[in-house]
């Protein structure tokens, strides 16, 4: 354990150095702590072992790796695209968000044999260059990097200046970040169903941290606690996952749900414990993590949050369907689906019409404990 701690270590400094900001929260070494079952994922898993921070500088260089060979391409006249596409990416690079949209536009760009450049245009929790793509022309060469928080929370909880669902053409969905229930090692309960009996017996005494109020960590928290007759519990907001489950590990706050790749680490590290997953059928990517919608108390509770490619509205419908028919193909390697378990998203490829009624379904979710929970960011 002592050697695992140390070479984690030296990757996170290693990543830091190569990623600067945005991936404190994706711990190097994820994949030890829920990989894939199945031959083909352990083999593949065990090949990437110590391999990390290597494909974290694979990616945050993909826009240079990918486009140099191919330059002489983009100038060619032909079907599309006849040129290189750019990738927004709302997020800083390392982020989680920027690294499932980067290993997917790998797999796409050989496919197409054109690069798929990324661009980050980060700020605003993501809202900056969400907002980018639904005002660039849709020409079928601006592709969004999306995900739930500036497509499906932050427009149910304040204002932003692009409407999720007139701006945008949903392309395909790529996976799902489950979130875990997590407490500190001194917290009286050691199952999902202990801990709705100790916090219902003790109104008001429990508190739990998220990394923002209207994030969707704090409102994924919210429908466990409504649906379990939790509310009387105290919100303790920070500016991101990392000081949240800090305050969590240190005993400052109680408990917390946040993302598999923010918890994880610390979960194998025995600094938190796991009662449970978001996702209603399990994760693979947490094997022995039973899901809280098991719980009485708790059925039918299903949520995670997405992450997908879009295009602004009116980009013409052919275009639409030949992205997500390459990227239905990526997601069909097995490359792309173990590497995107190694970030904590489990891969859940979705075509245009079901990634459409998913969102539709996925807002819904939201707004009922939005609006029942008067959120609002100002």
């Amino acid at each position: 354990m002592a050697v695992w701690h140390a070479e984690n270590e030296r990757l996170r400094r290693q990543t830091r150095a190569e990623c600067q900001a945005g991936t404190a929260s994706l711990r190097a070494g994820f994949w030890e702590v829920a990989q894939p079952r199945g031959r083909t994922y352990a083999r593949r898993a065990k090949q990437n072992q110590g391999n990390v921070a290597v494909e974290r500088r694979t990616l945050l260089l993909a826009g240079a790796g990918l486009a140099a060979p191919r330059l002489g391409l983009a100038q060619a006249q032909g079907p599309y695209p006849s040129r290189p596409v750019r990738l927004v990416v709302p997020w800083p690079p390392g982020q989680a968000t920027d690294l499932m949209a980067r290993i997917a536009a790998q797999q796409v760009s050989a496919q197409w044999g054109q690069p798929v450049v990324p661009d980050n245009k980060a700020g605003a929790a993501g809202m900056i260059g969400t907002d980018n793509v639904a005002k660039a022309s849709p020409d079928g060469y601006t592709i969004l990097a999306a995900s739930t928080g500036p497509i499906t929370t932050a427009p149910l909880v304040q204002r932003t200046p692009y409407d999720p669902e007139k701006d945008f053409a949903p392309v395909a969905m790529i996976g799902v970040s489950p979130y875990l229930l997590t407490v500190n090692n001194n917290f009286p309960a050691k199952d999902g169903a202990e801990f709705i009996r100790v916090v219902k017996a003790n109104p008001g005494k429990f508190t739990y941290a998220s990394s923002g109020t209207g994030a969707a960590a704090h409102l994924i928290t919210l429908m466990f606690l409504s649906q379990t007759g939790l509310l009387d519990t105290v919100h303790v907001p920070f500016q991101g996952s990392g000081p949240a489950l800090t305050s969590v590990v240190a005993g400052q706050v109680d408990f917390a749900i946040d993302t598999l790749a923010a918890t994880g680490p610390l979960v194998k590290q025995g600094a938190l414990r796991a009662l449970g997953i978001t996702l209603g059928a399990g994760s693979v990517l947490a094997p022995g993590i039973p899901p809280l919608g098991s719980l009485p108390e708790a059925a039918g509770f299903d949520v995670g949050a997405f992450g997908g490619y879009m295009m602004p509205a009116g980009t013409p419908p052919e275009i639409v369907a030949r992205l997500a028919e390459e990227t239905e193909r990526a997601m069909a390697t097995d490359e792309v689906r173990t590497r995107l378990a190694t970030i904590g998203f489990q891969p859940e490829p979705r075509g245009t019409r079901d990634f459409t009624a998913f969102l539709k379904t996925h807002r819904e979710q939201f707004r009922k404990v939005i609006e029942a929970n008067r959120i609002k960011v100002e």
